[in-house]
C-alpha cells in the first residue's frame, strides 16, 4: 500500500526561509497571512489530505466514475470527503470575502493545491475547476452574475467547469462550431457539443456552472469571433433543468476518479460573460489559472512518487553493497545502498524540491501582481508571472512523468503491478503534459509570445533578478568564499548558455518561424533548468545561512545543501546538450520529406 505524509517541513522552508511568504501579510487584505497563521492552515490542511483524502486514493482508481443515462456517480468515499472539504472552507481559500472567500493569498492556495494532488489529484479536479471559474466570472462578468454564481462556487455548493475542447478542435479554438442565439430577457441559447469536459457531471455538488466557449450570430472566423458563457446545469432562480446533459464518460488512462464528460447544450440557457467577441481574454484567465494548478498537479505527484520510493528502497532487500557489507544481521543489504538507486532517488528529490520552489516563487508574484500598491512593482510582477506560466506548466509535469517512471523502475516489478499504487502515478501524471495546452505549445507560447513581448521586456523580469543575484553573490564568494563558491561557476555557466540560447532564438525565428518553433521546446527545458537552478542557488545560500549558526536542524539543512550538490553536478549539465540542440537549428526537422514518415 502506498504511503503519504505531508511535507510541512520542506514547504516551511521554501515559504519562510527561500522567499519570504510571510512578507506577504503587508500586502491589503492578506494580515491573516502571517507565518503563524499559515502554519496553522499547512497543518489542517495536512490532516485533511493524510487522513480523508489518500484513503480514497487508490480504490477511486480502481472504482473509477460510472456513467448511467446522463448521471455520473463519482467513487466510493468522494461525495463524504467533498463535504468534509467543503465544510472546511478549502473551496474559497483565497476568493473574496465579498463573495465569502477568506481572501488569503493565491501562493497558499499553490500550497494547498499541491498537497491535493499529492493526496488524490482525481478529488483535486472538482474543486479545482471551480477556481476556475470562480476567476474568470469575478473578473469579467456583470455585478449581477457575480451576486448569483459567486457565493455558491466560493463555498462549494455549486462547482465550475471550463468547456472549450470540440470533437473537430482542441488548442485551435478558431474552429469551435458551438453557437449563441440572442434568447429572452439578455439570455442567449448555447447549442454545440463539448468533449473533455473535466468535472463535467458528477454528485458532488448541487449545481454545475458551465463556462462555455461559442459563437455569436455575427461573430467574425477564427479566435477574435469567441464569446463566453455561464451557462448552469440548474437555472439559479428555480433549480430547474438547463438544457444541459452528460451524453458520455472518458475511459481513460489515468485520473478515472475525476469524470471526463462529453456535454451536449441544446438551446441551453446561457449569459454572456465579458463582452461580445472577447471570450478569449476571459477565458484566459481560467487557463492560465489552470496551467499554474496543471503544473502543481504535477509537483504533488512526484512528491508523492518520491516518498514511496524512499520508503521502499530502504525496506527492498537485493544484493550486497558494491563496497562490503553494510547490513550484515540481513541476507542482503536495502537496495539504497546502490549507486544507480541512489541516482534515481536524488534525482527525484533535486526535481521536486527545486520545481516545489520555483512553482511558489510564481504564487508570490501573482499575489503581489494583485495586492501590491506600487503600480510598477505589480507591472513587473505580473510579467513575471506571465512568462513563468509555460514554463511552470511544461517543465513541472514533464518533471512530473520522469519521477514517477523512476519510482516504477526503484520498484521494479513491484511498481509495475498495482498493489503497491505507484504505477497510478506514471498514469496520472501522463496527462498532466497534455491538458490545458500540450507542453509543446507551451512551449510555443513562451518562444512565440513571451520571448517577444515589447523587444524582451517580459524576459527581463527573470534574467535582470538573476544577474543581480549572480552579481552580489559571486563578490560574496571571491573575498569570502562560502557555501555558494562552489555551485556560483555551474549556474553561472548554465545561465550563460540561456542567454546565447535567447539570442539565438530570438535572431533566427524572426527570419524564420521555424526556427523559433524547432528550439521551442528545447529552449524551454533549457530555460527551466536554469530557473530550477537559480531556486536552489537560493536555497542553498538559506541553508548555509541557517548551518552558521547553532541549530537542532543541522541535517535538514545539509541534507539541502547535499541535494543542491547533486542537482548542480548531475541535472544541471542537461543544459549545454539542449544548447547544442538549438543551435542545430529547424533543418533536421524540415528538411525530412513528409513522405518519408
Amino acid at each position: 500500500m502506498p504511503v503519504y505524509k505531508a511535507p510541512l517541513e520542506d514547504i516551511r522552508f521554501v515559504l519562510n526561509e527561500v522567499i519570504d511568504a510571510p512578507a506577504l501579510a503587508a500586502l491589503p487584505g492578506y494580515a491573516d497571512a502571517t507565518a503563524d497563521g499559515v502554519d496553522t492552515i499547512l497543518d489542517a490542511a495536512a490532516q485533511v489530505c493524510e487522513e480523508v483524502l489518500f484513503p480514497l486514493n487508490q480504490p477511486g482508481d480502481a472504482e473509477g466514475c460510472t456513467f448511467d443515462n446522463g448521471a455520473v456517480k463519482t467513487p466510493a468515499g468522494f461525495k463524504d470527503a467533498y463535504q468534509i472539504f467543503r465544510e472546511g472552507g478549502w473551496s474559497g481559500l483565497s476568493c473574496n470575502p465579498e463573495f465569502g472567500g477568506q481572501g488569503l493569498p493565491v501562493l497558499l492556495n499553490c500550497v494547498i493545491d499541491e498537497l491535493v494532488s499529492s493526496a488524490n489529484m482525481s478529488f483535486g479536479m472538482y474543486p479545482g475547476l471551480s477556481h476556475g471559474a470562480y476567476n474568470a466570472i469575478e473578473k469579467h462578468a456583470t455585478d449581477e452574475l457575480k451576486k448569483i454564481y459567486l457565493p455558491k462556487l466560493v463555498d462549494g455548493t455549486w462547482t465550475g467547469t471550463m468547456c472549450l475542447t470540440e470533437p473537430q478542435c482542441g488548442t485551435d479554438l478558431g474552429l469551435i462550431r458551438t453557437k449563441a442565439e440572442a434568447g429572452a430577457d439578455g439570455s442567449w441559447k448555447i447549442t454545440g457539443t463539448k468533449i473533455f469536459i473535466s468535472a463535467g457531471e458528477h454528485d458532488l455538488s448541487e449545481n454545475i456552472i458551465h463556462l462555455v466557449l461559442a459563437r455569436l450570430p455575427d461573430a467574425p472566423a477564427g479566435i477574435k469571433g469567441m464569446s463566453l458563457f455561464v451557462v448552469p446545469k440548474f437555472m439559479p432562480a428555480d433549480m430547474s433543468r438547463n438544457a444541459v446533459a452528460c451524453g458520455s464518460i472518458e475511459h481513460k488512462m489515468g485520473i478515472k476518479a475525476s469524470a471526463t464528460c462529453v456535454i451536449n447544450f441544446d438551446n441551453a440557457t446561457g449569459w454572456l460573460v465579458g463582452k461580445p467577441h472577447k471570450g478569449m481574454s476571459a477565458m484566459f484567465t481560467m487557463m492560465n489559472e489552470a496551467r499554474l494548478a496543471v503544473g502543481l498537479q504535477g509537483l504533488g505527484l512526484a512528491e508523492v512518487a518520491y516518498q514511496n520510493a524512499v520508503v521502499y528502497a530502504k525496506e527492498r532487500l537485493q544484493m550486497r553493497s558494491l563496497t562490503g557489507v553494510k547490513f550484515p544481521e540481513k541476507p542482503a543489504d536495502p537496495i539504497i545502498v546502490h549507486p544507480d538507486v541512489r541516482r534515481n532517488l536524488l534525482t527525484m528529490r533535486a526535481l521536486t524540491e527545486g520545481c516545489r520552489a520555483l512553482a511558489f516563487w510564481v504564487g508570490r508574484e501573482i499575489d503581489i501582481e494583485t495586492k501590491h500598491p506600487d503600480e510598477k512593482v505589480r507591472a513587473d510582477a505580473s510579467d513575471f508571472v506571465a512568462l513563468m506560466i509555460p514554463i511552470i506548466k511544461s517543465f513541472l509535469t514533464d518533471a512530473s512523468f520522469e519521477v514517477t517512471n523512476l519510482a516504477v523502475q526503484i520498484y521494479g516489478g513491484h511498481g509495475y503491478i498495482r498493489e503497491h499504487g505507484v504505477e497510478q502515478y506514471v498514469r496520472d501524471a501522463r496527462i498532466t503534459q497534455i491538458y490545458e495546452g500540450a507542453n509543446g505549445i507551451q512551449a510555443l507560447d513562451l518562444v512565440g509570445r513571451k520571448m517577444a513581448e515589447d523587444y524582451g521586456r517580459l524576459m527581463r523580469q527573470f534574467f535582470h533578478p538573476v544577474a543581480d543575484f549572480l552579481a552580489t553573490e559571486k563578490d560574496i564568494a571571491e573575498k569570502e568564499g562560502g557555501a555558494l563558491a562552489e555551485f556560483l561557476p555551474y549556474f553561472m555557466s548554465a545561465f550563460g548558455k540561456l542567454q546565447m540560447s535567447t539570442l539565438t532564438v530570438a535572431t533566427r525565428g524572426f527570419g524564420n518561424p521555424d526556427e523559433a518553433g524547432a528550439a521551442a521546446s528545447d529552449y524551454l527545458k533549457l530555460f527551466a533548468y536554469v530557473a530550477v537552478g537559480f531556486m536552489w542557488l537560493k536555497m542553498a545560500k538559506a541553508a548555509a545561512e541557517k548551518l552558521a549558526v547553532a541549530n537542532d536542524r543541522a541535517p535538514f539543512y545539509e541534507a539541502k545543501l547535499k541535494t543542491a550538490r547533486f542537482y548542480f553536478g548531475r541535472i544541471m549539465p542537461q543544459v549545454n546538450a539542449l544548447n547544442l540542440a538549438i543551435l542545430s537549428g529547424a533543418k533536421p526537422l524540415m528538411d525530412f520529406p513528409a513522405e518519408s514518415f
